[in-house]
C-alpha cells in the first residue's frame, strides 16, 4: 500500500532526525501519523489507528517540550540523559497498566483488533517511547526495540509487509541511536565540570 511505504518512510526519517537530536523529528512523526493513520485503517487494526492518533498528539506534545528545553540549553542542543529509577518505575508501571487496559477494551470488543494483546502492546509501548523521547530519556530507544519486537512480526501477518521491512530498518536505527545517547550521556559531566 502506498500509505503504509510513504509513511513509514518518512517514519524513518523522523527516527534518523530523533537519532541526531533534530527539532524536526516532531514535525516528520506528525506527518508520518497522518498518512498511517489510512493505511492501518485498510487493514483493521485499530490499535494501529489509535497508536498513530496518539503519535500526532504526543509529537505535538514534544516538539513543544523539545523547543521549550532547546531554549534553555546553553549551546541550542537537546539535552539527553537516563531515567531516575522513579521515572523508570513509572514508565514500566504505565506500559504495563496501559497493555492490560487496552488489551482488555480489544478483547471485549474484537472487531477493534484482531491481534488484541500484540496490538495493545504495540499501541502502549509507542505512547511510553515517544513520552520519553520528549523527555530526553535514553530509555525511550529500549521502549522502541520493545516494541519492535512484537511489531515486525504482527505487521508481516497483516499484510504490511512494507511496515514490517522498515520495522527491520528501525531496529538498526534504534541500536545506532542508543549508542550515540548513551555515550553523549557519558560525556555531559565531563564537559560541565570543564567549563566550571
Amino acid at each position: 500500500m502506498w500509505s503504509d511505504m510513504i509513511g513509514n518512510t518518512i517514519g524513518l526519517i523522523a527516527l534518523a532526525l530523533g537519532w541526531r537530536r533534530s527539532i524536526l523529528t516532531w514535525p516528520a512523526q506528525l506527518l508520518s501519523g497522518v498518512i498511517l493513520v489510512g493505511a492501518y485503517a485498510s487493514a483493521h487494526l485499530s490499535g494501529g489507528v489509535g497508536k498513530q492518533l496518539l503519535v500526532i498528539g504526543v509529537a505535538a506534545w514534544g516538539w513543544w517540550q523539545w523547543n521549550r528545553g532547546r531554549r534553555q540549553a546553553q549551546d541550542g542542543s537537546i539535552a539527553v540523559r537516563f531515567a531516575t529509577w522513579k521515572e523508570r518505575g513509572l514508565l514500566l508501571a504505565g506500559a504495563v497498566l496501559g497493555t492490560l487496559a487496552v488489551g482488555g477494551l480489544f478483547t471485549l470488543y474484537p472487531s477493534l483488533s484482531w491481534s488484541p494483546w500484540a496490538d495493545a502492546y504495540i499501541f502502549v509501548g509507542t505512547l511510553v517511547a515517544m513520552v520519553a523521547q520528549a523527555r530526553g530519556l535514553v530509555e525511550f530507544w529500549f521502549a522502541w526495540l520493545l516494541v519492535d519486537l512484537v511489531g515486525v512480526p504482527l505487521a508481516f501477518n497483516s499484510g504490511l509487509a512494507f511496515s514490517g521491512l522498515v520495522y527491520v530498518i528501525y531496529f538498526a536505527l534504534v541500536i545506532w541511536g542508543m549508542r550515540d545517547w548513551w555515550l553523549r550521556t557519558r560525556t555531559a559531566p565531563a564537559l560541565e565540570g570543564a567549563l566550571s
